[in-house]
């Protein structure tokens, strides 16, 4: 009896033992279940931010060279080819260009996927032929990945969908990791038999885990081999194949497997795979090229093409044989794919930026505007201001010229540093920029390189001067010694670059070559808080000193500070903000941010024209006019050469119709380089600009201005072409002359005639008077004149 009883007394405690290990087992795997639902059905991923390069877009009559985009299509990896029938692909036949685009998803629309014709002339696209309707008559190339805003354990990654994996990429895989993938529930009791087998007979070594397993080992759990970790990988495989189907188990596993490494970024999933090894999306690679990349699995450092060539082609033809035996290929397509080389690209062309320096004003910009964790796991995709080829051509440009200027100075100036930045004037958008001569160091000089700029900033006083209507161009100024006191009651005595004076000369000419000192006499008259107010009605929010070597730019500012100052002259007169970013797009397509024209007028549209007047003498008779030695002078070019003491610091700003440059030369520790702007900053400036596609500079002429022949000894008189010293300049009509130079006179008809030889000049009362008498007089003018040219609307050209 008492043994019956301690029998039962076991049975119970067993009993009460298996009920307490199957409620505890029971507790787990609910805990588990959780874990595996939360993260399958939540965030997966943390996607980082991804950043694009502007769209190129094409349409009828864009000025677009053929070459140019081709060099684009091969930066965006298409290939060239005979039948253009892939996405990817273009063909060149004569002078028509086809392209097979991959279409591309901008959030607020679609590009799709289709076969373009294009035909060029000699400046553009002359024909457009689509195989896709569009209402606006302009198709957009995918934009060029440029970077990333990456989360801190550094992974990456491009999802894909399972209807868009080549089917091949899928027959690779299943039938090298896993080919009961679709008859077991996550765990192959058949495979960890025959790895254990192998691995008993000292066969090749292999894993038992089916692909359900492996997804569960990379997504849940640590990379540590122990018996608890395997079980847990064991019942969550079973959880995640009771709860989710085949199709949902394999694109998730696409996108999560690791397939290798660049530098401190792990690259995660066949989406980012393909682009990193082949420089390609994944549906347009060869089966070669797929098989490579499942085969990868087993060992992406051990198979890595770049250190291991042989080992990657030998398991890649492993991967191929594998197809063949599960018939996914056959023979020929085997013998086929089997002799093609690895075909990887030379070198990874993903990391964390193309364009490092550009990309860095795109990431303060953002972190001003949203979180951290937004940029780093959200998905984002920013679409930037950034032309690609704009910014590759200002690299070469500007690391070739500061190489050739430390050439002619190796000793002094081999710690020689810089930067430049380019932008269009019309909207402000940043289409280059370059921080350093060398590699990225995070030290951004297009941002922080806080240097004076000398006489980048006299255009303003010489803007202060046109707006207050007692001078114009032609108006002559006294360029000579001139001492300041200063509030500290020190004594202030600027000189000339040359130390030399001038005595009076044209207030064009004093801008154009520069002059210290005819500077400084015309700010005094204006003084300094009215130079001050300028400078912050065109933007210029920096720390300004109020002693009077402002006027020779005692003010520290970054290249993109000076870009914003003369982007107020390039754009006849409007202040835009300047940008590097167009639109932020969230994961689901949805429109966060774009990013419009906030422009504010700066400068009324006559005195802007008339600055920029000032701006190309300097290009064409003064401290710029060596930029004419490379580039046309039919381009009308504008701009302004910059040196501070010592030549420490060599700027020069200019633009174009369509383009401006700014370009900062100088040593970090602030040490005289003995460059100036022209002899520095200016071969620089004009190496970049050769690189573009320029059109001429072109201001709107306002109705209140007229061009006239003015006297430039004196200024105040009106004058003619054949008059020695006469200079053709744009004026404000309320500041035409009302006298008449002596030699001029006979130009200008009165009703009583002119002595040319009375040195007292003939007055009219105001310029419609002027141009009265020069209707009246026409006839008369063409019969004594017969080689002269007059319009009638009383604006001379030729004289």
């Amino acid at each position: 009896m008492k043994h019956k009883r301690g029998l039962g007394l076991i049975a119970f405690i067993f009993l009460v033992l298996f009920l307490v290990a199957f409620l505890a087992l029971a507790i787990y795997l609910v805990r588990l279940d959780s874990i595996v639902r939360e993260r399958f059905e939540g965030q997966r991923w943390e996607i980082p931010a991804k950043v694009f390069a502007r769209p190129l877009e094409i349409f009828k009559h864009a000025e677009i060279l053929q070459p140019d985009l081709i060099q684009e299509l091969k930066l965006l990896g298409y290939k060239s080819a005979n039948d253009y029938t892939k996405p990817g692909t273009y063909s060149i036949k004569a002078n028509s260009l086809y392209i097979h685009t991959r279409g591309f998803d901008f959030g607020d629309a679609v590009e799709p996927e289709q076969v373009l014709a294009l035909q060029f002339d000699s400046k553009s696209i002359a024909e457009v032929r689509t195989t896709k309707p569009s209402s606006t008559g302009i198709v957009r190339l995918e934009p060029m990945l440029i970077g990333g805003i990456y989360p801190q354990h550094k992974e990456d990654r491009v999802l894909v969908q399972l209807k868009d994996v080549p089917q091949t990429v899928i027959d690779a895989l299943i039938a090298t990791e896993d080919r009961q993938f679709f008859e077991h529930y996550g765990v192959s009791f058949r495979g960890i038999a025959r790895a254990l087998v192998s691995n008993a007979t000292g066969g090749t070594r292999q894993g038992g885990s089916t692909l359900t397993q492996q997804l569960v080992k990379n997504f849940y759990l640590t990379p540590e081999r122990t018996l608890k970790r395997k079980a847990n990988e064991a019942l969550m495989a079973l959880l995640v194949e009771f709860h989710y189907s085949k199709e949902e188990i394999l694109e998730a596993y696409l996108n999560e497997v690791n397939l290798g490494q660049n530098g401190n970024y792990s690259i995660n999933g066949y989406g980012l795979a393909a682009q990193f090894y082949f420089g390609q999306p994944l549906r347009e690679l060869n089966i070669a090229q797929q098989a490579y990349l499942a085969g990868l699995v087993q060992g992406p450092s051990l198979y890595n093409p770049w250190r291991n060539p042989e080992l990657a082609l030998k398991r890649r033809d492993i991967v191929l044989n594998n197809m063949l035996v599960m018939g996914k290929l056959t023979q020929e397509q085997y013998e086929r794919e089997v002799a093609r080389p690895l075909g990887v690209i030379d070198k990874p062309n993903l990391g964390p930026a193309k364009f490092p320096d550009f990309m860095d004003l795109v990431r303060r910009q953002l972190r001003n505007e949203y979180q951290e964790t937004d940029l780093t796991n959200k998905g984002l995709r920013i679409f930037t201001t950034l032309d690609p080829l704009v910014q590759i051509r200002t690299e070469q440009a500007f690391k070739n010229g500061v190489k050739r200027l430390i050439q002619g100075q190796p000793n002094r100036l081999r710690d020689l540093q810089g930067a430049a930045v380019v932008a269009r004037p019309e909207n402000g958008e940043i289409l280059a920029a370059v921080g350093s001569t060398q590699d990225f160091t995070g030290f951004n000089r297009v941002l922080d390189a806080q240097r004076q700029v000398g006489s980048l900033l006299k255009p303003v006083i010489y803007l202060n001067a046109l707006e207050s209507g007692r001078y114009h161009w032609a108006s002559p100024i006294d360029d000579s010694a001139i001492s300041i006191r200063a509030p500290d009651g020190k004594t202030w005595t600027p000189k000339n670059y040359a130390g030399t004076e001038n005595g009076l000369v044209p207030m064009s000419r004093a801008l154009a070559q520069s002059y210290n000192l005819s500077a400084v006499r015309l700010g005094q008259e204006f003084g300094i808080g009215k130079f001050q107010s300028q400078l912050r009605q065109l933007g210029v929010n920096n720390n300004l000193p109020n002693y009077p070597s402002i006027f020779l730019g005692a003010v520290s500012m970054s290249p993109m500070d000076v870009l914003g100052l003369y982007q107020n002259f390039a754009t006849g007169g409007f202040n835009y903000p300047r940008r590097s970013i167009r639109a932020v797009v969230d994961a689901n397509g949805g429109l966060l941010e774009r990013y419009s024209l906030n422009v504010s007028s700066s400068i009324s549209p006559a005195n802007a024209y008339l600055i920029n007047f000032g701006l190309q003498e300097v290009m064409r008779s003064g401290t710029g006019r060596a930029a004419y030695a490379q580039l046309s002078s039919d381009l009308a070019l504008a701009g302004k050469s910059g040196t501070t003491n010592d030549n420490r610091d060599a700027w020069f700003a200019g633009y174009s119709g369509n383009h401006i440059a700014v370009v900062w030369l100088g040593l970090d520790d602030n040490k005289v380089m003995g460059l100036t702007g022209s002899s520095g900053a200016l071969p620089v400036w004009t190496s970049i600009m050769r690189q573009l596609p320029n059109k001429p500079v072109n201001l709107v002429q306002p109705a209140n201005i007229q061009w006239q022949w003015i006297d430039g000894t004196q200024g105040n008189l009106l004058s003619a072409e054949s008059c020695s010293g006469a200079l053709h300049i744009p004026l404000l009509v309320n500041t035409i002359p009302r006298q008449v130079a002596p030699c001029a006179a006979h130009y200008y008809q009165a009703e009583t005639p002119v002595d040319i030889n009375d040195p007292t000049p003939s007055e009219f009362s105001n310029a419609d008077e002027i141009q009265q008498y020069i209707r009246q007089s026409e006839e008369d003018m063409e019969k004594e004149l017969s080689e002269s040219r007059v319009i009638s609307s009383g604006q001379y050209a030729g004289y």
